[in-house]
């Protein structure tokens, strides 16, 4: 059975880097670790399943209260390693987002997705996962 993990020790933010990575490039070795710590810091978590001594898959995801949200999570980063992709990882850390909002009594679960051609697998399993396409992201560079 495959174990969905809490991230608690700097061995475990070590793990988590190739799969943080690959989603966020830009995310360099000196930058990482540094990165994660300030992430933690700002009310999120940070979940991944482990194969092979690292993290094949992450999901780092904060929570909160807003006017419009109410009690919500939302879910910055979902990333799989290329070499695990196929093998239900992020379904399996979808659904225990899923199961941590209902204990919890969470309101709504959240993500944003970018809207190109590499990224159809992703959007079919949010699209299987009940979330639903509700608006435009809109952002601007200061």
């Amino acid at each position: 059975m495959t174990q969905v993990q809490l991230v608690a020790t700097e061995t475990d933010i070590l793990k988590c880097r190739s799969a943080i990575q690959a989603l966020r490039p830009s995310l360099t070795d000196a930058l990482y670790f540094e990165a994660v710590q300030r992430t933690l810091a700002d009310n999120r978590q940070i979940i991944f399943i482990e194969d092979a001594g690292q993290a094949a898959a992450v999901a780092v995801f904060e929570t909160g209260y807003n006017l419009f949200r109410g009690k919500y999570i939302y879910i910055d980063d979902l990333s799989t390693l290329p070499q695990y992709r196929g093998k239900g990882y992020a379904g399996i850390l979808l659904d225990w987002i899923f199961d941590f909002a209902q204990k919890e009594q969470y309101e709504q679960i959240h993500l944003d997705s970018g809207v190109n051609v590499n990224r159809t697998d992703a959007h079919r399993l949010y699209l299987n996962k009940r979330f639903q396409i509700t608006s435009l992201h809109f952002v601007a560079n200061v």
